[in-house]
This record gives structure tokens, C-alpha cells and sequence, in this order.
């Protein structure tokens, strides 16, 4: 493993193998949930959208470019070595906002419970915060990675409200 001061130099031939790990990881366990249920439901179908809700193509796309970037910024953190405390409450962060991402999905979709799925996701932005703030500590790189996850759960966190406001 490398030392905090290495994390910043770029990533070698040698990281690959690593980091196509971390990001198909990434990618699978956030991915998975759709397989419970998702927007093709006659529920979900006939609830009525804000003005602001995107093509629902977007969603995978946009998707699978953030748990791309995320398991990046993992590979990043982890890196530089879990016997360095700050990694350890940087990677135990990443879990548990990645957690609450997971749960959003059958919270919102299975359980049709909008509300419940709003307070899941308000928890998920204040986590993912508080996980780039953790990653920038070990590596900056890593904590701008994060940048277009919390602009993007921000964005589904008012898209989540706009739902539940127009059904309530």
C-alpha cells in the first residue's frame, strides 16, 4: 500500500487490475436494487412527474457514470493503505452512504413509500458529504470524484420531493 503522500501521484499500470475491481463492485451493488423494481411499474407509471423530471434513459446512463466515478474515488482512498485512520473513516463512511443509496431504491419503488424514501435520501446527501469531506482528507482527487454524485442526489432528493408533493 502506498502512504497518504503517494496517494496523489498518478495512478500505474499495476492499479488496474484494482481499480476494475473497485469499479465494477461499484457499479454491480449499485445497479443491483433496479432488479427489485424501478420506473417500468404501473405504480410508478401513473404517479404524476414534476415539470423537471428527465428522460427516463438518463437515469441508467447517468447512473452508471457516478458509480463509475465512485469506485474510482474508492480505488483512490484505499490505495493509499487502511492502516491510516483516516482511510478507515473514510472507507467506513463510503459504506454507509453507499448503504443508503441501496435502500432508496426498494424504499421508493417496492415499498411505494415516498415519504420514507425522501428521508432516505436527505440521510444519503448529508452521508455523501461527509464521505467527500473524508475522502479529500486522504486524497483530493478521490473528493472531487464525488462532486457530481452529491450534485446528482440533490437533484433526485428534489425530484423525490417534487413526487411526493404532487401525489400526496
Amino acid at each position: 500500500m502506498n502512504t497518504r503522500a503517494d496517494s496523489r501521484e498518478s495512478l500505474a499500470r499495476d492499479d488496474l487490475p484494482g481499480l476494475l475491481v473497485s469499479v465494477l463492485l461499484v457499479n454491480a451493488v449499485g445497479a443491483a436494487p433496479a432488479l427489485l423494481g424501478g420506473p417500468g411499474s404501473d405504480w410508478f407509471r401513473a404517479l404524476e412527474k414534476p415539470w423537471f423530471y428527465p428522460p427516463g434513459a438518463a437515469f441508467g446512463v447517468v447512473w452508471t457514470v457516478l458509480f463509475t466515478l465512485l469506485g474510482i474515488a474508492l480505488y483512490l482512498v484505499w490505495r493509499t493503505g487502511t492502516d491510516d485512520p483516516a482511510v478507515r473513516v473514510a472507507l467506513g463512511l463510503f459504506a454507509l452512504q453507499f448503504a443508503f443509496n441501496v435502500v432508496w431504491t426498494p424504499a421508493f419503488f417496492l415499498l411505494q413509500n415516498l415519504g420514507l424514501a425522501l428521508g432516505v435520501i436527505v440521510v444519503l446527501f448529508a452521508l455523501a458529504a461527509a464521505t467527500a469531506r473524508a475522502f479529500s482528507r486522504v486524497d483530493r482527487r478521490a473528493g472531487a470524484l464525488f462532486v457530481p454524485y452529491l450534485a446528482w442526489v440533490a437533484f433526485a432528493a428534489a425530484l423525490n420531493y417534487a413526487i411526493l408533493a404532487l401525489n400526496a
